[in-house]
């Protein structure tokens, strides 16, 4: 019988409560019948919950010795394993059409995992599954508060983010240094932003990326030399304070300013 160890190079830390494994797969339920893909399944825990809903399922497993172990105990599953790195994975290559992400992400690209899920947007309607507490709590973070940040701007912008529940570090083997939460990404109703969208990314991540100085101070980076700053009493204000949509603002006010460097920049 194939066996697999949790390494440490990848995060895992395997699930061993079916009861939350259990809890995790019914957070789909209401996007049936979506396909769904599961992220990093490594021994199947959640696996064999998503293979009860009777839905089209694939996984992703870079881990091989995962894959040896899927092969082996979920026999129903041949053909629908991908032996690959979620993140590289072209996932419209992949798919028909709409699909559900699921997984007991890996700690360590959990927010890269929602970055990619965000880049495909428009090919996932929900997103569901388990990660850090404090990478959850930065997610579903509102404007004034200390977690607040990228994460949290730039998926709220597309999802509505709602934390489902807490689990205990002695659900999984090894037992992580941290709690874990649930979480679940519904797409909302924007079809667009009202500014630039790839400007609108970089004046988020600029902002937050210096988040204790004001505006003023930290957007600069993004304009050539020598361009004066727009009087707007907005540019006196820190990252955290502004609403998805005053990111809008500030951009559309940045827009003309910023010209050729951002082109330049931003044109691959």
């Amino acid at each position: 019988m194939i066996s697999v160890k949790p390494k440490k190079n990848l995060g895992q830390h395997f699930l061993k409560d079916s009861a939350i494994a259990s809890r995790i797969a019914d957070t789909l339920d209401a996007f049936s019948p979506l396909p769904i893909l599961e992220v990093g399944p490594g021994t199947g825990m959640l696996t064999q919950f998503l293979l009860s809903k009777e839905r089209a399922l694939t996984v992703v497993e870079i881990d091989r010795e995962s894959v040896a172990y899927l092969k082996e105990h979920f026999p129903s599953l041949d053909g629908n394993i991908l032996q690959q790195n979620f993140l590289t994975l072209d996932l419209s290559a992949h798919c028909d059409g709409p699909l559900c992400v699921i997984g007991n992400y890996p700690y360590n690209i959990s927010t890269q995992i929602f970055f990619k899920v965000l880049d495909n947007k428009e090919l996932i309607p929900c997103c569901a599954g388990m990660i850090q507490k404090e990478v959850a709590e930065r997610m579903i973070a509102t404007p004034g508060s200390k977690a607040y940040g990228i994460l949290s701007v730039l998926l709220q912008a597309w999802y509505d983010i709602e934390y489902l529940f807490t689990v205990s570090e002695q659900a999984f083997i090894p037992p992580p240094k941290v709690k874990s939460a649930v979480v679940r990404l519904t797409r909302n109703k924007r079809k667009r932003l009202d500014c630039n969208e790839k400007l609108f990314k970089s004046v988020v991540k600029t902002s937050f990326n210096q988040r204790r100085k004001m505006l003023r101070n930290s957007i600069r980076s993004l304009l050539p030399e020598e361009t004066p700053l727009p009087d707007d009493p907005m540019l006196s204000k820190r990252p955290e304070q502004l609403s998805i949509e005053e990111f809008e603002q500030l951009t559309n006010l940045l827009e003309p300013l910023v010209g050729k460097k951002f082109s330049e920049e931003n044109k691959n």
